[in-house]
């Protein structure tokens, strides 16, 4: 099966696979592949998703009436 997969899916779930290992500099790309590659094959990290449910990937409407976080 041959999922279209948004920019912003992969930019999240890279973001958010970065700042699980710390922030290394120098590794976008890394990250970014790791990102697509996961999201392609429907297989998240056991991380990944625990955040679901907590709020890692909900729609921004869902959310729009919580405060930002400082």
């Amino acid at each position: 099966m041959d999922v279209q997969l948004s920019e912003e899916q992969i930019r999240t779930l890279a973001f958010h696979l970065w700042e699980q290992d710390g922030s290394p500099e120098g590794r976008a790309d890394e990250y970014w592949e790791k990102a697509r590659q996961q999201l392609s094959s429907g297989s998240l990290s056991e991380n990944a998703a625990d955040d679901k449910e907590t709020g890692f990937g909900e729609e921004p409407d869902t959310t729009s009436d919580r405060p930002l976080a400082e």
